[in-house]
């Protein structure tokens, strides 16, 4: 499991995250929730060693990240950013290479390759191998980044706003991604979203940020109801029942 002790992260004279201490289960799907500015993507790049913290202690499986080497956090944990840097010039296949890198260190043996070609497969990318990603559409080329974060083969798989500038069917058919790698593979999925019904609808468990603190956690049952979600928001929030035994959220403005 990951967890985070007493987490502070500041710049300058503003806090960002003021002392955040949870658990994240392992084996699971977690989304991270709250409004703009509680601190969602800030924690996920502290957890991820992209962002340096101020104080505190986060530990995977164990290992404290502020002294564990790069390349072995990187062979437990993946993180997809929303920024994604890489060349457009890549093709689907240069790009899922590239998730192999820590085990391979930029020269792919058959085993890697073998890794390349069951990630592309399971994303069903068959077709679009040599295909330069700026050829492709966005749900495309957020399905190459999730294979290549895939075919990195860690335990733990960080995604910072995943949905962000997809449709409603991209989005969700990303979510029910998300599901299946988590039961297919028995990974540890943990992402930040704005949109809390995709989080209610397929989550195992949320965290809940407001203003840099945590403001709660637990399942999504604990976690998504009308009081809980109106505090956090500040807004009036209902939530459905719905048929299938998931919860719906409704606004009024």
């Amino acid at each position: 499991m990951i967890v985070t002790q007493h987490v502070c992260k500041r710049y300058g004279k503003t806090t960002v995250l003021d002392d955040v201490s949870v658990t994240f289960p392992k084996g699971s799907v977690t989304s991270i929730i709250g409004p703009n500015g509680a601190g969602k993507t800030t924690l996920l790049m502290v957890i991820s060693r992209l962002y340096t913290k101020d104080s505190g202690v986060v530990t995977v499986d164990g290992m404290d990240i502020g002294t564990t080497p790069s390349d072995q956090l990187a062979r437990h944990l993946a993180i997809l950013r929303q920024d994604n840097a890489l060349a457009s010039r890549l093709t689907v296949r240069d790009l899922v290479t590239f998730g192999r890198y820590p085990h391979s260190r930029g020269r792919p043996t058959l085993a890697d390759k073998e890794h390349v070609e069951r990630a592309i497969a399971y994303l069903d990318m068959q077709d679009l191998t040599e295909r330069y990603l700026d050829e492709l559409s966005g749900g495309q080329r957020q399905r190459a980044f999730v294979a290549m974060v895939l075919c990195q083969d860690t335990d733990y798989v960080l995604l910072d706003e995943p949905l962000n500038n997809l449709d409603m069917p991209h989005a969700a058919s990303m979510m029910k991604l998300m599901r299946r790698i988590s039961h297919d593979f028995g990974k540890t999925i943990i992402m930040v979203l704005h949109d809390i019904n995709f989080a209610s609808w397929y989550s195992d468990s949320i965290v809940a940020l407001r203003q840099g603190k945590l403001f709660c956690s637990g399942s999504t049952e604990e976690v998504i109801r009308e009081d809980v979600l109106s505090d956090l928001y500040q807004m009036d929030i209902t939530v459905q029942q719905m048929p299938q035994g998931k919860r719906l959220c409704l606004f009024y403005g």
